[in-house]
């Protein structure tokens, strides 16, 4: 689950993690009114706007500007409230439709009074699969695209890897700050800001923090300028509060409903949307849809429940892309039965009423071959399968 920049940077200042401070609005009076209350509390003279949606690049796009008085400020709220943004991490990228601009974030001008002292770093935090353990990733050159600079600059990339049994130590953040080029007062206010920093990671069940800038200021303090924030969902009933900053305007709509009814649910791009019982199952099943000559459209398991209103509800939500020519329904019948399944789909099918794209079912395991018979008998328009290597050509020929 992704967080906005307003709530990440909240996340981190409850972990003693230096912030921009700011204050969002939802409107252009609002965005006048937290600039003046910045003003007052901060003491800043430029307040910043900053779109607050679930990508990178805000800037690229035109959603990010700086407002050097109220009147700015007001100007600048209106053009990028309301406003799709289009970045390169939107949907469809720079060419694409954008996301619609709901909230805003009018922060302080960190890098006052004296610009040309600042100095801008990348930091963030992950977890390496490979190694099963946390990772720091930071490097000198912040501000700019990470991707980049790994690129061109691979040297400029450092990575500092936490042994899960020991935790973050001491020797490790003066390590990173060291390799910062830092020293004296900028030096242990980073190693502060990195422990911090990893507390948060830790205790919020993180999958990812990226503070991009991390700034030095020309006093030497280390503050979060921007932060990215990705939460790992399955530790969410850990975290209530958290939990609760989720903004489903932010998410795919049809992976939302899906989600409200207990299916797993992930969009993709192709032609074959397939309806399945397991994400194993639902692996390979894309893997036949793409050796076919289809793509897949969608990662959809219902779980071990496939009944008839289980079954009708995955279709629906399936049939909402319009690039879908094709259903592939594999299902195996370990816990759920294959003549249930079977007759769901059948319930489904004569309920909706407006299925017009042809669907392939394949029926493994428990009363299969009752499914089958189901199926057969019907007079439904209908095509099953026992064999994996059957529901592969079915999916092939329907595509022809």
């Amino acid at each position: 689950m992704n967080l906005h920049e307003y709530q990440g940077k909240e996340l981190l200042k409850s972990f003693g993690v230096p912030i921009q401070e700011g204050i969002v609005a939802t409107s252009v009076s609002g965005a006048v009114k937290a600039f003046k209350q910045l003003q007052k509390e901060t003491g800043t003279k430029w307040g910043v706007i900053k779109a607050q949606i679930h990508a990178g690049g805000r800037g690229k796009g035109g959603g990010v500007k700086i407002g050097k008085s109220a009147k700015e400020v007001k100007q600048y709220a209106g053009d990028i409230l309301g406003m799709m943004l289009k970045t390169p991490q939107t949907p469809g990228g720079m060419d694409g439709a954008g996301k619609l601009v709901r909230k805003i974030l009018i922060a302080q001008d960190s890098y006052a009074p004296d610009f040309d002292a600042c100095k801008e770093f990348y930091v963030s935090i992950l977890m390496d699969r490979g190694r099963k353990q946390n990772v720091i990733i930071y490097s000198t050159e912040g501000g700019m695209d990470i991707e980049h600079v790994a690129e061109v600059t691979p040297h400029l990339v450092h990575k500092e890897y936490i042994d899960p049994t020991l935790g973050l130590q001491g020797f490790q953040t003066r390590k990173i700050a060291f390799n910062l080029g830092l020293s004296g007062t900028a030096m242990k206010n980073m190693t502060k800001f990195i422990a911090n920093l990893y507390k948060a990671f830790v205790s919020s069940d993180a999958s990812l923090f990226e503070i991009n800038p991390t700034l030095k200021t020309g006093d030497d303090r280390i503050i979060a300028v921007d932060c990215k924030v990705s939460l790992d969902e399955n530790a969410l009933f850990r975290h209530p509060d958290l939990a609760a900053l989720r903004d489903t305007d932010e998410e795919d709509p049809t992976e939302v409903e899906a989600k409200a009814v207990g299916l797993n649910y992930v969009q993709l791009d192709g032609n074959v949307g397939c309806m399945v019982n397991g994400a194993g199952l639902a692996m390979a099943t894309m893997d036949i849809i793409k050796l076919s000559g289809g793509e897949p459209a969608n990662f959809l398991d219902v779980g071990g429940t496939a009944d008839a209103a289980r079954v009708e509800q995955a279709f629906r939500i399936i049939l909402k892309d319009p690039k879908v020519k094709a259903i592939l329904i594999n299902i195996f019948g370990g816990i759920v039965r294959c003549d249930r399944v079977a007759q769901g789909v059948v319930d489904a099918y004569k309920n909706m009423g407006n299925i017009k794209v042809p669907i392939i079912v394949r029926l493994q395991g428990t009363n299969a071959d009752i499914a089958k018979k189901i199926i057969d008998e019907s007079g439904l328009e209908v095509m099953s399968a026992t064999l994996l290597k059957e529901a592969a050509a079915a999916v092939k020929k329907v595509l022809k």
